[in-house]
Parts: structure tokens; sequence; C-alpha cells
């Protein structure tokens, strides 16, 4: 049997930016997807500590460095700038591989980048 499992999380960053007249997902510092194991067009859970909004859409890589999380297209309707946000992927493990399996945990720091 598979199960979906928590492959990785970027936990409490803050979004930067919020564009509605983009076509749409999430843009994200690439030194935060490194971290947290995410790629270019992968689908994520993105959810508002501040509202309670849970949403899914894609990932899109971001200025390396530059702490970056924008909301993009119909997602930006979603969080305003200076929400804290929680991105989670998910992947399909065999149920015994899932019981030893260690997701990708990331805790960034205030200005949404990786903590030395």
């Amino acid at each position: 049997m598979m199960i979906q499992v928590v492959k990785s999380k970027i936990h409490r960053v803050k979004v930067t930016e919020a564009d509605i007249n983009y076509v749409g997902s999430i843009t994200i510092d690439e030194d935060l997807m490194d971290a947290a194991d995410l790629i270019e067009n992968e689908k994520v859970q993105v959810v508002n500590i501040n509202n309670g909004e849970r949403i899914e859409t894609y990932v899109i890589k971001g200025k390396r460095g530059s702490g970056i999380i924008c909301l993009n297209g119909p997602a930006a309707r979603k969080a305003v700038v200076g929400d804290i946000v929680i991105v989670i992927s998910y992947g399909l493990l065999d149920k015994e591989e899932a019981k030893s399996f260690k997701p990708a945990l990331v805790f960034p720091d205030d200005n949404n980048r990786l903590r030395s």
C-alpha cells in the first residue's frame, strides 16, 4: 500500500509579495527550495497562519538569497504581505518505507533566510 506523507516543510516564512496579475503559483527563494528538497513546478500546500487559508499551488524558483515568498495569481487573494505561512510538500511512499522516512524540515529566520 502507498501512503501520502510529508516530504518537506518550510515552517513559518513571511509573505514578501502578492502578485494578483501573475499567472499563478508561489515563488520561493531558491536557497529555501534546496533546503526543503523542492523542485520547480512541484505541487505544494500553503497554509496561512494569519487567516487559516489553505491552498494548493506549484513552486517557481525565486532569486537565491532574496528571502522571497510571493503568492501569485489567484493565490495572492489568500494572503497579504507580512502574513506567516507554512509550505508543505507531500510524497507517496510504501507504508513500510514511510515508517522510517524523515522529511526535510526548514525553519527560516525572521527574514526568510536559512539559519546558520
